[in-house]
């Protein structure tokens, strides 16, 4: 039996996840691709945009106040319990959007620019203010706050300015261009299943490595904590969202992270078990956004064959 593309689309996300913890082993040789996955999509996504869609507002300083008290609450309710599980917890809830939310709030029918706009604003803060918090609660003093600022900016703005200034530019370069590509969204979907292929494979990798059976009831715990986290701020996203009229916007925001970057953190802050956290939070990100995704195509098939049923 033939399988169309909605059904396609539906399965393509639960296989990417599945064979990337299948063949993990071999995912060295891919992680290289997730940059450019990430650039592509980002392009193709920002293309939509318009440099007047950037307005900043209540909506970001928000996300942003319940991001950082998220973050102080996790550190303290857990640091005279388990320190390590504490330092994971505050780094599921500190670190920055990811590069990639744009993406998937496009994809679930969310505002680009609220999205996008709120991952400039959250990359900037932590950018400035990252190395001053991860001194205070982390294990290594002896880096300094000029060396951390400049990693995040390596590890992060790039990513996000580049494809912002490209597509802009050829918005007003090259305007037939600029309109094949914004006809090509589908496109960023198909990219991103290639890309949770990889990063679940190389969350798995990570996990297996870092494994020891002295560590075994720490690293349950900080998976447990980083499952936590990830839905209090997915759950508070889309409150927060839902006050300003975009649900979508509001939990991509706040719950889809910069997970790449919070593993680089932790390892170089923080006691370098406390990474497990934010290499789990990458699976369940990842399950909540394929849930999300597979969700909305199953919508959007009913009201495509509701509206058939109605023309007929």
């Amino acid at each position: 039996m033939a399988i169309n593309r909605s059904t396609l689309k539906t399965l393509m996300l639960p296989v990417a996840m599945v064979g990337g913890a299948i063949f993990y082993p071999w995912m060295g040789h891919l992680t290289f691709l997730s940059p450019y996955l990430i650039f592509i999509m980002l392009f193709i996504t920002y293309c939509k945009l318009k440099i007047a869609d950037f307005k900043p507002n209540r909506f970001e300083l928000t996300l942003l106040l319940a991001q950082i008290v998220l973050a102080a609450a996790g550190y303290f309710l857990t640091f005279f319990w388990n320190r390590t599980l504490a330092e994971g917890i505050f780094i599921c809830f500190i670190i920055p959007t990811a590069t990639a939310a744009p993406v998937i709030t496009s994809m679930l029918g969310g505002s680009i620019s609220k999205v996008a706009t709120y991952s400039l604003i959250c990359n900037a803060f932590v950018a400035v203010a990252g190395p001053l918090m991860f001194a205070a609660v982390g294990e290594h003093p002896e880096i300094t706050f000029i060396h951390s600022f400049g990693m995040i900016l390596v590890q992060v703005f790039p990513l996000i300015l580049a494809p912002l200034a490209l597509a802009l530019i050829l918005r007003y370069t090259w305007p037939k261009a600029h309109s094949k590509i914004v006809g090509m969204q589908q496109l960023s979907f198909y990219l991103w299943s290639v890309s949770l292929f990889i990063v679940v494979g190389s969350c798995v990798a990570f996990a297996i490595k870092a494994w020891t059976p002295e560590t075994t009831s720490t690293m349950v715990l900080l998976a447990l904590g980083a499952l936590a986290a990830c839905l209090i701020q997915f759950k508070l996203g889309r409150i927060i969202g839902g006050k300003f009229g975009d649900k979508v916007a509001g939990g991509q925001g706040l719950g889809q992270k910069n997970t790449v970057l919070a593993v680089w953190l932790a390892l170089a802050y923080l006691n370098p078990l406390a990474s497990i956290a934010p290499a789990s939070y990458v699976a369940w990100q990842n399950i909540i956004n394929s849930w999300q995704l597979m969700r909305h195509q199953s919508h959007i098939r009913k009201l495509n064959s509701e509206t058939q049923e109605m023309r007929e």
